[in-house]
């Protein structure tokens, strides 16, 4: 059995990329944009957001309904830009991939 030694980068010479297409990277900032989107939903609810004590709620139909609504403006402000998280996501899956 021969043993295969690994091949080192001499000094100075850039590590190979690989080519991203850009199906793969739509998809990967579609999913970055998506993390964001949960992520700003579950921050919407801990805020108290879509939460209404007074004559005009809608009792328990209402609570079942919220988190639609705050899911719906999570993924209006991520689409919007958001707060920036989606950008690090995305970078931290591209370095995963090596890409």
């Amino acid at each position: 059995m021969t043993d295969h030694l690994p091949i080192k980068p001499t000094p100075g010479t850039p590590p190979a990329k690989r080519v991203v297409s850009s199906s793969s990277l739509d998809a990967a900032r579609k999913a970055a944009e998506k993390l964001e989107a949960t992520f700003l939903a579950e921050m919407l609810k801990a805020a108290g957001f879509g939460e209404q004590v007074n004559s005009f709620s809608g009792g328990e139909g209402e609570d079942q309904f919220a988190s639609f609504h705050r899911q719906a403006i999570a993924d209006k402000i991520a689409q919007a830009g958001g707060i920036g998280l989606s950008e690090h996501f995305l970078r931290s899956m591209m370095e995963k991939r090596n890409e």
